[in-house]
């Protein structure tokens, strides 16, 4: 399992939102390229960066500090918000992004996410923002009739890599993650799946590294490590055993 650490970017600032809420942002720090390369010390594998003016306006909007984070890092960066057209997914790999993250846009434009993947194999991932089951755009701004699990089937031929599943009523309160929702998606679909929304504390890690969760692919968090609830040295530490105890699913989705 790879844990993912988050950087949401409103205004060229580390926030964190909760429910989704613009109104709810809390800025957590100024300087998104520190805070990245502060995650990098610490441990972590894989980042996570979300351009949250970008799902809103549907296109990007915080270029100039996800190029910084970009330029400032050695591990990989996945991104997501206002990834919308072909210009702008080839635009971002090319900048050196690992993975884009369609979200918006794979309810809208299903035909895009079909050619990224052909074009970009293994560097295309689906994010599916769920409220009470249903799929949420448009930066969480209106949900659609969709349920999570039937836009997940309709790319299990397309080669998408991963598929990012948010609990929209779990984000940023601390709630702890719907595991019973994201592992039904997850045995429902060949495709991994990384759990978002809501990891609240160790225990949640500990959780996740149970053996039926194993099918996941890794999980977000966010407002825990801000908040000093979620000790990333003991994170990391659960996490390293636990591949050195069993083989871990997910990983060769990195």
């Amino acid at each position: 399992m790879i844990l993912f650490p988050a950087i949401d970017l409103k205004d060229g600032q580390c926030v964190r939102l909760a429910l989704g809420e613009m109104s709810s942002a809390k800025v957590f720090n100024d300087d998104p390229v520190a805070q990245a390369q502060l995650f990098e010390r610490q441990g972590f594998e894989y980042l996570h960066v979300v351009d949250l003016d970008g799902a809103f306006a549907g296109a990007p909007r915080n270029a100039h500090a996800v190029e910084g984070i970009l330029s400032a890092l050695a591990i990989p960066v996945q991104l997501g918000g206002g990834i919308r057209d072909m210009r702008t997914i080839s635009r971002w790999l090319e900048k050196g992004v690992r993975r884009v993250i369609i979200g918006t846009a794979a309810v809208k434009d299903p035909a895009l996410v079909r050619e990224a993947c052909r074009l970009y194999p293994g560097r295309i991932a689906v994010g599916i923002d769920a409220k009470d089951g249903r799929v949420a755009v448009e930066g969480w701004s209106r949900t659609t009739r969709m349920s999570a699990l039937d836009l997940g089937r309709s790319f299990e031929d397309a080669g998408v890599a991963a598929i990012i599943y948010t609990d929209i009523g779990r984000d940023g309160v601390l709630k702890g993650l719907n595991i019973e929702a994201t592992l039904a998606l997850a045995e429902a679909l060949a495709i991994p799946v990384i759990a978002s929304g809501g990891l609240a504390s160790l225990a949640d890690v500990e959780r996740l590294l149970q053996p039926d969760c194993a099918k996941l692919a890794g999980a977000i968090t966010g407002r825990a490590l801000y908040d000093g609830r979620l000790d990333p040295a003991q994170a990391l530490a659960l996490i390293r055993d636990s591949r050195g105890s069993a083989p871990m699913m997910g990983a060769r989705h990195a």
